[in-house]
């Protein structure tokens, strides 16, 4: 799937440079799913901004800066992620420094599909797992979340984060088992 994405957006890609809006248009398309994916991971859902904003800013980033975008042979992706790293920590700092999130605009019908608790769990689970990442620097955190959540292969991580594919794996390795330590720690308490 991911080497399909790549595959389409060599196609595209060239064309938006160029400044084919059908194209830039394709390849906004392209990628807003892994970026949303990635944003995801990265910050907690019901805060300000959402990841879907954040995903947004990313989005409208690629699109005004495509036209710098020079291929040296690294994938495409790597030009976005390193788009990507940046609004997510620009958003991070955000919520940092801003601690009042104003509830968003009350919704004209009711959800009935997801009880309040059932949000609760998921928000939790959700909450642990980036606590979790957190704890990780930021190298071996993007490593992890481009593997797992992502499923780039070793190499398309490497491309992305400028290692090597072995390093990346010694990475993830090292950073699954920090993750496992923290576990154990937590269920001995």
């Amino acid at each position: 799937m991911v080497a399909d994405t790549e595959e389409q957006l060599g196609q595209w890609v060239p064309q938006a440079v160029s400044g084919d809006a059908a194209a830039l248009n394709k390849v906004i398309r392209l990628i807003y799913p892994p970026v949303l994916r990635y944003t995801r991971a990265r910050i907690s859902g019901g805060v300000t901004p959402t990841p879907e904003d954040v995903a947004q800013d990313i989005c409208f980033a690629v699109s005004t800066s495509i036209h710098s975008y020079v291929d040296r042979g690294r994938p495409f992706m790597a030009f976005v992620y390193g788009i990507a790293f940046n609004k997510v920590a620009d958003a991070h700092r955000s919520l940092a420094r801003d601690r009042l999130n104003p509830t968003e605009e009350v919704p004209e019908t009711a959800v009935e599909h997801d009880t309040p608790e059932e949000l609760a769990m998921i928000s939790s689970g959700s909450n642990r797992v980036r606590l979790l990442l957190d704890s990780l620097s930021e190298k071996s955190r993007n490593i992890l979340i481009l593997r797992v959540f992502e499923g780039l292969s070793a190499e398309e991580t490497a491309a992305i984060v400028g290692s090597t594919p072995g390093a990346v794996r010694v990475a993830q390795h090292r950073a699954l088992a920090t993750l496992r330590r923290q576990l154990d720690q937590e269920e001995e308490q």
